[in-house]
């Protein structure tokens, strides 16, 4: 059985967050939060780490999963909602900005 948590819809394009994620990939818990610490890209690490969070609070309510032993077995960003927005450029053109969010999954397993 394996704990499942998501976060739709965060405001980092997934490109971005992919890089990060690729970190903590099939690492322990306890050292994946480590890793998101002294990462130096800190606005996508204070997400993960959220998100592992809420994960260890569900395996620690449950009292099914030793703590210890969870380890981040799948996790990806899937692209998200795009925002499109139009920036007047000369000449009367305009420039299209799009602003680009991610779904990010996160699936927590006993070693």
């Amino acid at each position: 059985m394996a704990i499942k948590v998501h976060a739709n819809r965060v405001g980092i394009a997934p490109r971005k967050v992919r890089g990060v994620v690729n970190l903590i990939r099939n690492k322990k818990a306890s050292e994946a939060l480590r890793i998101l610490r002294f990462c130096e890209k800190k606005e996508i690490s204070i997400v993960l780490s959220k998100l592992l969070n809420s994960g260890l609070a569900i395996a620690s309510d449950s009292e099914k999963y030793d703590i210890d032993n969870l380890v981040v077995s799948t996790i990806y960003a899937n692209e998200g909602q795009t925002q499109k927005r139009i920036q007047p450029r000369a000449q009367g053109r305009a420039f299209k900005i799009r602003k680009r969010s991610s779904h990010i999954t996160l699936e927590l397993k006993e070693a």
